[in-house]
C-alpha cells in the first residue's frame, strides 16, 4: 500500500476532530511533524477524498460519526477489548479497595502498605525499610497505588488511570504500559518514604502524574493523536499540585485529609523523563 501525504497544515491547526471522522470511517492515517507542520498521510488512493472531505468537515462532523458508531454498549466493551491492561489494572484496584474495605481494614492494609506496621492503642508502629526488605517482601514497594481511602479518592484515582492508561496502551503497547506503571509506583512510594518517613500509604495519584508528565511531554516531541489532552487538563493538574505543595488542602481540612506531595512530585518528574525519552525515540523513528 503506497502512503501519500494529503494534508500538510501548521501546528496550530486542530486536527483531532477530522481524524477522529477518519477513524469512525476506517480510512488509515497518520500525523507526524515536519518542518514546523503537521503532516496527514493516507492512502494513494484515498487522498483526493479525503481532500475533499476535509474541505467540508475541518473539524470533523458528528453526524457522520455518529452514523456509523456502535451502541455505547458494544463501543464500552470493545474499548475494553483495545484496553485489557488498563482495565485489568482497574479491576485489581477496585478489588483491593474491597478487600481493604476503602481504607478501613488495616489488617489487609497492613500487608499492602510500603513498610510493615501493627497498631497498639492510639498508636501505629512501623517497620524500616530495611527490615521490609530483609524479610523479601519486595512487593511492598508497588502494593500501596491499591490502597484507596474513600470512595471519592478510588473513583477520582480510577477515573484518571482510565483516561492516561489506556492512551499509553494504544499508543506504545500494554507492556510499556505496565513498564510505566511499575516504575512510577516505585519511584513515587520511594519518594513518599524518603521524604515524609514511614506511614500508611495508598493511592494511584502518583502513577497517574508519572502518566500525565510522560503523555504531556512525548506529545510536544512526538505529536500523536492518542496523546492529545483535553485543553487544560495539565494546567490544572499542575496547579492542583502547587496548591497540595502549600499546604493549603491539609489546613482546610483540618489535618483529616494527608496529601502526598512527595508522591506526586517524584511521579511527575519520572513521567517527565520517561515522557522526553520516548518522545525523542519516536520523532527520530
Amino acid at each position: 500500500m503506497i502512503v501519500v501525504e494529503a494534508l500538510r497544515l501548521p501546528l496550530s491547526v486542530d486536527l483531532s476532530g477530522f481524524v477522529a471522522l477518519l477513524q469512525r470511517l476506517q480510512v488509515p492515517c497518520r500525523v507526524s511533524e515536519e518542518a514546523g507542520e503537521q503532516v496527514l498521510r493516507v492512502p494513494e488512493q484515498a487522498a483526493e477524498q479525503v481532500r475533499e472531505l476535509y474541505q467540508r468537515y475541518p473539524q470533523g462532523d458528528q453526524s457522520v460519526v455518529l452514523e456509523q458508531a456502535p451502541s455505547s454498549r458494544t463501543g464500552f466493551m470493545a474499548t475494553l477489548k483495545r484496553s485489557p491492561l488498563t482495565a485489568t489494572m482497574l479491576l485489581l484496584t477496585l478489588v483491593m479497595a474491597a478487600v481493604t474495605l476503602l481504607g478501613d481494614n488495616f489488617a489487609a492494609i497492613r500487608w499492602l502498605n510500603f513498610s510493615d506496621f501493627h497498631i497498639e492503642g492510639e498508636y501505629a508502629y512501623f517497620a524500616t525499610l530495611e527490615q521490609t526488605l530483609a524479610s523479601n517482601q519486595w512487593w511492598r514497594l508497588i502494593t500501596p497505588i491499591f490502597v484507596h481511602f474513600g470512595f471519592l479518592h478510588l473513583a477520582m484515582n480510577s477515573m484518571w488511570y482510565w483516561e492516561l492508561g489506556r492512551r499509553i496502551e494504544a499508543r506504545q503497547g500494554a507492556l510499556m504500559l505496565l513498564g510505566l506503571t511499575l516504575v512510577f509506583a516505585l519511584v513515587s512510594n520511594a519518594s513518599q518514604y524518603v521524604f515524609g518517613g514511614p506511614g500508611i500509604f495508598g493511592g494511584l495519584s502518583g502513577v497517574l502524574y508519572g502518566l500525565l508528565g510522560h503523555c504531556w511531554l512525548f506529545q510536544k516531541l512526538a505529536p500523536n493523536e492518542a496523546y492529545r489532552l483535553p485543553s487544560g487538563v495539565v494546567v490544572l493538574m499542575l496547579i492542583w499540585l502547587v496548591v497540595c505543595l502549600t499546604g493549603a488542602i491539609e489546613v482546610l481540612s483540618f489535618g483529616t485529609l494527608a496529601i502526598a506531595n512527595a508522591a506526586h512530585v517524584g511521579g511527575l518528574v519520572v513521567g517527565c523523563v520517561t515522557g522526553v525519552a520516548g518522545g525523542l525515540l519516536a520523532r527520530k523513528r
